[in-house]
Order: C-alpha cells, then structure tokens, then sequence
C-alpha cells in the first residue's frame, strides 16, 4: 500500500484508503484542510453539523488539486429531508457535487428507509456520487435494503481494535459495503496501552500510526481528525511498514466493545 491507495466500492468507484475526519476542527478549517490537500490527502470528511462544512469548501476552492481528484464525504441527519438536506449541505460547501452522502445516524424509530430512498434520490439528480450511512447496524442496513433493493456503499462507524465487530466485518465483506472508521485512534484516550505501544515499538511507529495500519490491513478506511500539522504527517506515514499476522491476531483480540462516546451505535 501507499499513500496513493484506494478502496473499491460496490458501486466500481475507488475511494482513498485513508482521510481527514473534520469533527471538532473548526478553528482554521479552510487552512487545516488546505494543508492536508497540499500534503497529500485526497478524501475529506465532514458534516452539517460539525460547522466544517464552509471552510472545506474554501479550502477544496482554493488550492491547486483538481476537483475530480478528491473525494468529499458529508452526511444528511436523521431528521431531515434527505434530498433537500443534500442541496442545503451543498450550498454551504459551494460545491455542486459530494462524492459520498451518508445518513449520519439512523432515526429512533426505525432504519430510515424514506432518508435512505432520498438519497438515492439525490444520487440520481447528480447531486452525490455515491450514498452510504454511518452508525447502522447490519439489521439496519439489511432494512433500508430491503425496501429499495440497494445496500450502501459504506458504513461509516467507530473502529478501533479495543472496539470493533467481526461480525460487522463479515457483513460487510460479503455484501460490499466499505467501513469506513471514525475514531480511529480512540480520540487519543487508548494510545498509551502496554500491548499497543509495545506492538508499535517494534515497528519504529507510533501507537497512533500502529491503530491507522490495522484498519488499513482490515481493508478500513480511517479518517483520523488531526488539527496540527505534524499529526497530519504523521498519520500519512503508515504505509511503509506491515503489521505480521500474530501481531494483527493480538491487537484483534484487544476488542472490549470500547467506545469514545460510551457505546458503539451498530452492536
């Protein structure tokens, strides 16, 4: 793998394997990402309630990468109309397209079938390329599926090694759809576990770069939100070592059902 690595979707798409998470980052926005785009980061993830959305679409505005080679990933909520929320997401942006919209959680009361119809909606009217959720389970999706014959692209759900679901990983995999892994790095809270950091020294990375190179080998996508530059380099730099088979078996087996926010939305 390599910087410059993809992830296929079902759909024939490729999506890069790793990007910029931009909840939280709302100091700098524009110039944050601006950098990232600059040092080499091609997929950009952000929503409408994060307050991102107007400095990623400067920064995308701005610098000297063509439009059609990065990939921008925002979300429609659980209460909204899913295909004006995509025009309204779209305007904060000045943009005219995404590149993936998602469902940003599913709503109380069911799977969201009538969200999940008004984005396939939006895709048919060019206004998203591709569609997927974030927090389903696999109920969920098999629900939204069932009722439009179509499965997401991408689930896009907390993932880490002391947090995670082989079973979702099993679903997924056999179905095509993509996990796409927010906190991936534990929202720094686990970077300093004994087996973690003991694995990484053995690489010469860090635990931060040790958690990004584990969900890559699991065919993952993370986007690691990352506010100073450094921490962006750094998180960029995991393409030049290989986790060894009873090191992936160890750090599978750290799983505890973690979460940053007290519980994983798809278990």
């Amino acid at each position: 793998m390599s910087p410059d690595s993809t992830f296929q979707l079902h759909t024939g798409r490729s999506m890069p394997a790793i990007g910029l998470g931009t909840w939280q980052l709302t100091e700098d926005t524009d110039g944050s990402v601006a950098d990232a785009l600059e040092m080499g980061y091609r997929m950009i993830d952000t929503s409408g309630d994060y307050g991102t959305q107007p400095g990623v679409g400067e920064a995308i505005r701005s610098v000297g990468v063509p439009r059609e080679d990065i990939f921008l990933v925002t979300k429609v909520e659980e209460h909204e109309d899913a295909l004006e929320a995509t025009g309204s997401n779209l305007r904060e942006l000045g943009l005219d397209h995404a590149d993936l919209m998602l469902i940003h959680r599913p709503p109380r009361d069911g799977a969201g079938e009538a969200l999940w119809k008004g984005l396939i909606e939006a895709r048919d009217d060019g206004l998203t390329v591709d569609i997927g959720v974030s927090n389903y389970s696999i109920e969920q999706m098999r629900t939204i599926a069932d009722a439009t014959g179509e499965m997401p692209v991408v689930n896009q759900i907390e993932w880490s090694p002391f947090g995670w679901s082989p079973e979702m990983l099993e679903f997924c995999d056999a179905e095509g759809i993509l996990i796409q892994a927010y906190s991936p790095l534990t929202r720094a809270r686990r970077l300093d576990d004994p087996g973690l950091t003991e694995i990484a020294a053995d690489h010469e990375a860090t635990p931060a770069q040790l958690l990004l190179r584990w969900n890559l080998q699991h065919g993952v996508a993370p986007i690691p939100k990352a506010s100073q530059h450094d921490h962006r380099q750094e998180n960029l730099e995991v393409f030049d070592f290989e986790i060894g088979g009873e090191e992936m078996r160890a750090l599978d087996e750290m799983n505890e059902h973690y979460s940053a926010l007290g519980s994983l939305a798809y278990i």
